[in-house]
Parts: structure tokens; C-alpha cells; sequence
């Protein structure tokens, strides 16, 4: 599985990246507004630490016109710029377009099976279920994940599956057993996916026991 990062924070981004646990970023104009700057630059600052890294960048427009000029202007940042489109009859036809003209895309709030469907026949390049607030409603996101799945490689689409509103580290090993291609993570969730009881425990114990030998392996 894929791990993108789900923030807008270079500082976060950069420390994920430095560990090794990257393969691409996704933004949203939440996001952008919580970090405070200027959103052009945040991405172009992005895509520049992660070069050949996919990095997703949301149109803000609603209309088809509005948001092909925008994602002009978004694919021109840098060559690594997915264009992030809402998934609605504008955003559908948005995604075609773009398709063809060689952009990548990612569809964005999908909530059932049928809208991945349509993301994937206009050539989608990422479709984005939100597990968390499908949870939210006392429904299972994972069922999302995995009809999809089902959908997807029934007729060969190659449309990734990025799971996406991930709340918890449960999330995203469920997703990776329910067949998401990419989970988009939130940074302080994605370092708890190393944390374990028993290994900080166990860490203690060799640490004591390295201590009362006296020695030094430098």
C-alpha cells in the first residue's frame, strides 16, 4: 500500500519524508486555509521537496469552466500536480477532459460504490472514498473500500482506490486488507502506526540490560 500524507504542514511533510514514509501528499482548501498561507506557493513548496511524488492540489470552483481554468493553473505548479476534482456531473466531465489531455486526477467525496464506478469510466486516475464520515453515519467504510475493489477489478479499471478521512491507525490496516491501493493519512496517525506497547516495553527492558553489561559499541 501507498501512503500519501494528508496535510497542508511542508514542516510535517518533510519529516514523514525524511523517515522514508512517503509516496505523495494530499491537500484539500481546508487544509490550505489551516496552514495559513498563500495556497499557490504552499503547493509549488510541496511539490518542489517531493519531486516525482504525486502531490493532490483541489480545485475550488463548482462549475465545469471554472474548474478546468483552475486546473490549468494548478497543472502548470509542477509536473507532479494531481488535480483534485469533487465528484459531481461537473467534476465527471472535468476529469475526462483533463484525462485526456494527460493530467493526472484524483475524484474526491466519494460516499457509495456507483460513484467510483463513474470516476473510473472517465479515466480517473485516484478515487477518494471518505471512510471516516461514511463511519460517521453508523455505516462500514471498509464495505465501501472492498465493493469497490470488487468493481474495479471485475472490469480491469486502473483507477487507484485512496482511502481517504482516515481517523485511527485500525483504519489504515483495514484498508490495506480491504484492497485500498493508497490510504491518505493524516501525519500525527501515520507516526502511531509504528507504536506498540510491547515494543516500548520490550525497548526498556534491552536498553536496562544493555546499560548493566558497562559496555560501549563505539
Amino acid at each position: 500500500m501507498k501512503f500519501f500524507v494528508d496535510t497542508a504542514e511542508v514542516s510535517e511533510i518533510r519529516e514523514l519524508h525524511d523517515i522514508g514514509l512517503l509516496d505523495g501528499v494530499t491537500t484539500n482548501p481546508s487544509l490550505i486555509a489551516k496552514s495559513g498561507r498563500d495556497f499557490k506557493e504552499v503547493v509549488k513548496e510541496i511539490c518542489d521537496l517531493l519531486p516525482g511524488l504525486p502531490v493532490s492540489a483541489e480545485v475550488a470552483a463548482t462549475d465545469y469552466d471554472g474548474m478546468m481554468a483552475e486546473a490549468d493553473v494548478l497543472a502548470k505548479i509542477a509536473d507532479n500536480v494531481v488535480v483534485k476534482l469533487p465528484l459531481t456531473l461537473a467534476g465527471l466531465k472535468a476529469c475526462k477532459a483533463l484525462t485526456g489531455r494527460g493530467i493526472k486526477t484524483n475524484v474526491t467525496l466519494c460516499f457509495s460504490a456507483n460513484q467510483a464506478l463513474l470516476a473510473a469510466k472517465v479515466g480517473a486516475t485516484y478515487i477518494s472514498p471518505f471512510i471516516g464520515r461514511i463511519d460517521d453515519l453508523n455505516v462500514d467504510g471498509m464495505q465501501l473500500i472492498q465493493d469497490i475493489r470488487i468493481i474495479y477489478d471485475n472490469y480491469g479499471f486502473e483507477t487507484e482506490i485512496l482511502a481517504a478521512s482516515i481517523r485511527s491507525a485500525n483504519h489504515v490496516s483495514d484498508a490495506a486488507l480491504s484492497g485500498a491501493d493508497v490510504a491518505t493519512i493524516p501525519p500525527g496517525v501515520l507516526k502511531k502506526l509504528a507504536d506498540h506497547v510491547l515494543t516500548d516495553k520490550g525497548l526498556d527492558a534491552f536498553v536496562k540490560d544493555w546499560k548493566s553489561t558497562g559496555q560501549s559499541i563505539i
